[in-house]
């Protein structure tokens, strides 16, 4: 083990572990060949928060177990961050992570989880069947896309004791930056959103600097443009790959040099 304590790798909404979506797929290979113990999340794609906290804690325990440790380190990418948050404060899980890292995570929500709440109700509840009904051919067992959306609106159901003096946990947050609509064909309208509503303040697409800041602020993960989907390898460019992927291994590399 290159760490003192296993990685593990969280995803967030919309993404599921099936066969043409492998959230971290690359990046755990990647750590995996630099010698770290690492495992990926199987929380699901649009379960709302308290759900996939438990299905988190449940992982966890298990590779504890398998590793004869007695904590883990968590690096969380968007909603991942706020299922792990949950987890920690709400489940008594504390005692059991070592360091916890967010990136892009809408810890003060995103204001495009807000712009679509505030369609008519039943739009919502038309979307959010079909989403759910996908989600759950695709494997998910507990889909509420509609709660999941009313959650990254604004989310502060926690306490923050994680931050509080005492709590012996490393917490770490990094952001990223989409700097032009055409860089993301996929985000690039939801950029446009978010530049207008927060007055240009910067964004990776979905969530905004000022949202992803937690614990200790370490800023861009990578300079340039990146999206919300390039952080966690999902349809990045080529030209991309590499210094995401060399990302993580720094990330990595440090949680060890500080004892983690």
């Amino acid at each position: 083990m290159n760490t003192r304590y296993p990685i593990i790798l969280v995803h967030g909404l919309a993404v599921r572990d099936c066969i043409f979506m492998k959230p971290f797929g690359q990046i755990e290979r990647k750590l995996k060949e630099e010698g770290f113990v690492v495992s990926r999340s199987k929380v699901e794609a649009f379960a709302p928060i308290e759900h996939n906290a438990e299905v988190l804690k449940k992982e966890i325990l298990k590779i504890l177990e398998e590793n004869a440790v007695d904590k883990v380190n968590i690096i969380a990418h968007s909603k991942g961050g706020l299922d792990a948050k949950y987890m920690i404060e709400k489940l008594d899980m504390a005692e059991h992570v070592a360091s916890f890292t967010t990136m892009c995570t809408p810890h003060k929500g995103t204001p495009v989880a807000r712009g679509v709440a505030k369609l008519p109700r039943w739009m919502l509840h038309v979307m959010a069947f079909f989403v759910n009904l996908w989600y759950r051919i695709l494997g998910d067992r507990h889909p509420n896309s509609l709660k999941s959306l009313e959650q990254l609106a604004s989310w502060n159901p926690v306490e923050e004791v994680i931050l509080k003096a005492g709590s012996g946990i490393y917490c770490q947050s990094y952001s990223a930056t989409l700097e032009r609509s055409r860089d993301d064909f996929v985000l690039g309208i939801p950029l446009a959103f978010c530049h207008h509503v927060e007055k240009g303040e910067p964004s990776d697409g979905l969530v905004s600097k000022e949202s992803a800041k937690f614990g200790e602020y370490k800023g861009l993960m990578l300079e340039g443009s990146i999206s919300h989907s390039d952080v966690f390898d999902f349809m990045a460019k080529k030209s991309k790959k590499e210094r995401i992927y060399g990302f993580y291994s720094t990330l990595c590399e440090d949680l060890k040099n500080r004892g983690f």
